[in-house]
C-alpha cells in the first residue's frame, strides 16, 4: 500500500506543481530617453511647467531630477503635432476636447481658445503619457493631430 501511495505522489506532484504555475506578464521595458533630455530647460518649457504646476513646480518638478527628465522627454520627444490635410491619411480618434484638463496643482487651467501648435502645452491635459502604447488625438475642427509616442519606443 505504501508503494502504491508513494508512486501516486511521485506521479501527481509534478502535475500539481506545473498546474500551479501562472503565466507571467511581460515586464515593462525601461523607458528610453534621448540625449537631448540632458540639456537645460528652455524658457518656453519652464513656462509650460509653471503654467501647470504653479507654485508647486519647484517641489514637484524642478527639484525632482527624474520627474524633470521625464517631462523634458515628453515635451521634446514624445509629443508630435502633425497637420494632416489629406482625407485618406486621417484616422478616427478622440478629440482634444474629450481629454480632461490636468487637475493636480493649478485650479484655474483653461483650454486654449484657439489652437496654436507653437504654443500648445501638452502638460495641461490628462494624456496617457505613461501608457505602453502610443495615442493620437485630433484637435477639434482642425486638421491638426496630436501624437503621444510611447516612452518605450
Amino acid at each position: 500500500m505504501k508503494k502504491l501511495l508513494t508512486i501516486l505522489v511521485v506521479m501527481l506532484l509534478p502535475i500539481s506543481i506545473f498546474g500551479q504555475q501562472t503565466k507571467q506578464k511581460n515586464p515593462l521595458p525601461l523607458a528610453k530617453f534621448d540625449d537631448n533630455v540632458k540639456l537645460p530647460l528652455t524658457a518656453k518649457e519652464r513656462a509650460q511647467i509653471i503654467e501647470v504646476y504653479g507654485e508647486d513646480a519647484d517641489k514637484y518638478v524642478f527639484n525632482d531630477p527624474h520627474r524633470l527628465k521625464s517631462i523634458k522627454h515628453i515635451l521634446r520627444n514624445r509629443v508630435v503635432i502633425k497637420l494632416i490635410s489629406n482625407e485618406n491619411e486621417k484616422k478616427p480618434c478622440p478629440k482634444l476636447s474629450e481629454v480632461s484638463l490636468f487637475d493636480g496643482f493649478v485650479s484655474d487651467l483653461e483650454r486654449d481658445k484657439n489652437f496654436n501648435p507653437e504654443n500648445f502645452n501638452p502638460l495641461k491635459y490628462n494624456f496617457e503619457f505613461y501608457s505602453r502604447a502610443s495615442a493620437i488625438y485630433q484637435v477639434d475642427n482642425t486638421d491638426y493631430y496630436i501624437i503621444i509616442k510611447s516612452q518605450y519606443q
